[in-house]
């Protein structure tokens, strides 16, 4: 069972590559959760009305990935499945699937060439989209300490509530990974692109439409740096900086965020995982657009908290608990945002 969802993707193409010597990795992971959502809907609050927006909810996720070695090649991959199920809310289920795919070739002894793609989709909730991006990369390894990587690619977005936010971009990017030694390694990442969305510029006020003329048109610039620690404590620290620049009115934004994780084993078997970061969002033209799309995912709250502590059942089954705290806000809107989840859940891996 731990092979089988990798081996059924990769042993047609070893038949056709006819590889002799290979090697192959997997696991799948299946988790159950039962949690309190205390924002269900994501609602932004302005002022000091803060609806009842308590729910319970059910939720289910599928982890499989694998790793297909050859001679000179490999194929790594990666699904996500999941969903969840609201009580009071039943407008907020979800269903959310995650594909990462990348094949890579030995063209010398420290190059490598290959492709890389990735798909993510969201159905059900008033947050439904599809994240598709695909690209082409060149990687350098002069030794097993040191890594280099630089891509190129195209990437669409589409957000089906409100289409005039979909986009499509060519962006290229680089990776770069060092590894002091067996507990210390540094990371950098820098990414750009020029997004085209479907609507139209936005034009500020006290001007006319006959100045400002077009579709929306933004440049995208990301950049991060971070280390990570593994031993007895296993720590993470990242700062990555977000800056859009738009022809459309409002809709520029620079983001700085600076995270942090860290993991221990402690007494009775039980290990506790913490994830926390801080956000700083600043918008040029003094405005902010519609919190519409603005919180796709947990991890894109301004601020967040998380706490889990988990102990194994058996060799198999592991039991957890959470609790995870999210905020955002809008001070030229006058909105904020604030989440609470905490919920028990079961893992098992067969």
């Amino acid at each position: 069972m731990k092979r089988l969802l990798f081996a059924l993707v990769v042993f047609p193409l070893a038949l056709a590559g006819g590889a002799h010597a290979a090697d192959v990795e997997g696991q799948l992971r299946v988790a159950g959760r039962l949690m309190l959502d205390g924002n269900a809907p994501r609602d932004f609050s302005q002022g000091d009305k803060r609806p009842d927006t308590l729910d319970t909810v059910f939720g289910l996720l599928v982890t499989g990935e694998g790793r297909y070695t050859a001679d000179r090649w490999q194929l790594v991959g990666r699904y996500d499945g999941g969903g969840r199920k609201y009580v009071a809310f039943p407008g907020e289920d979800v269903l959310v699937q995650a594909a990462a795919l990348e094949g890579s070739l030995a063209v010398g002894e420290t190059l490598g060439v290959g492709v890389e793609g990735r798909a993510k989709d969201r159905r059900g909730g008033p947050r439904a989209y599809t994240d598709l991006a695909a690209f082409v990369f060149l990687e350098h390894a002069p030794d097993a300490r040191l890594s280099l990587r630089v891509r190129a690619g195209a990437h669409r977005f589409v957000y089906r509530p409100f289409f005039a936010a979909s986009f499509g971009s060519p962006e290229v990017g680089f990776l770069a990974r060092y590894r002091l030694d067996k507990r210390h390694a540094f990371t950098v990442t820098g990414e750009y692109g020029q997004r085209r969305y479907n609507a139209s510029v936005r034009y500020p006020p006290d001007s006319t439409p006959q100045q400002w003329t077009g579709r929306r048109q933004d440049g995208v610039l990301m950049a991060s740096a971070g280390y990570s620690y593994k031993g007895p404590l296993a720590l993470g620290l990242s700062y990555s900086y977000l800056e859009t620049s738009s022809n459309s009115y409002g809709e520029s934004v620079q983001r700085h965020r600076l995270s942090g994780t860290a993991g221990v084993r402690l007494p009775w078997k039980l290990t506790l995982m913490a994830q926390g970061a801080l956000g700083l969002n600043s918008y040029p033209d003094g405005v902010f657009l519609s919190p519409e799309i603005t919180l796709l995912d947990d991890d894109e709250a301004q601020h967040m908290l998380s706490l889990k502590l988990a102990r194994p059942l058996s060799e198999r089954v592991d039991v957890e608990l959470s609790f995870a705290m999210y905020g955002t806000e809008l001070s030229r809107n006058g909105l904020f945002f604030f989440r609470q989840v905490g919920g028990v859940g079961l893992t098992w891996r067969p």
